[in-house]
């Protein structure tokens, strides 16, 4: 598995890219590199993992916003503005990709899409907030996510931060954002033996962070 996180320090606009790779069996992490990611490797396996190495990563030296997004190519880094403009113009805290509605033919599994729209029903009802989605492609102020001490390992970990920002009282958004089919087969949405774990874990995450 590898995640990118992008990170952005105002008034400058410098960007950055950091590539966390927990487990990977190929050669995107040196691709990365050579490409001008910095990448670093998470021995605990997880999606969670991943993106709390990234972030313990960048404490010593933080960014304004820390910007979430798969290395599967599924995302579309490209539309990378759209989520940062409402947190740069002051208008979000938290600034989440919604893919139901421009995701390509065959992008979104049947299964990811029950899981979502269950998943979003059971955050509207712990916390009066409906969310459209629990995609990947996600913009935080620094001291926002800070602030939600962020500690779920596994595929909780965007029910975990959709939940506690809610419950922090942040201001969200979400955006319509474009997603592909992902390069290679997912060992989640890919395997029905993995949609299940994944589907279990969101099921569980929803009741220990309400």
């Amino acid at each position: 598995m590898l995640n990118a996180l992008s990170t952005l320090k105002p008034p400058s606009g410098s960007l950055s890219c950091l590539v966390v790779d927990n487990g990977s069996t190929d050669d995107t992490a040196e691709v990365a590199r050579d490409l001008g990611a910095q990448v670093i490797h998470e021995n605990r396996r997880g999606y969670g993992s991943a993106c709390l190495a990234g972030l313990a990563h960048l404490r010593d030296s933080p960014p304004d916003i820390v910007v979430f997004l798969d290395a599967d190519y599924s995302d579309h880094p490209e539309e990378l503005s759209l989520l940062l403009a409402p947190i740069v113009e002051n208008r979000a805290d938290l600034v989440m990709g919604d893919r139901t509605q421009l995701a390509m033919p065959g992008a979104l599994m049947p299964q990811q899409r029950f899981g979502n729209a269950l998943a979003t029903r059971l955050i509207a009802w712990q916390t009066g907030h409906r969310y459209r989605d629990m995609g990947p492609f996600r913009a935080i102020r620094w001291n926002a996510i800070e602030s939600l001490h962020m500690s779920d390992p596994t595929w909780g970990w965007n029910v975990e931060m959709q939940m506690r920002a809610v419950q922090q009282h942040l201001r969200v958004l979400e955006i319509p954002v474009k997603y592909r089919p992902r390069t290679g087969q997912s060992k989640i949405s890919g395997t029905l033996k993995g949609s299940i774990r994944a589907g279990g874990k969101i099921l569980w995450a929803v009741w220990r962070y309400r």
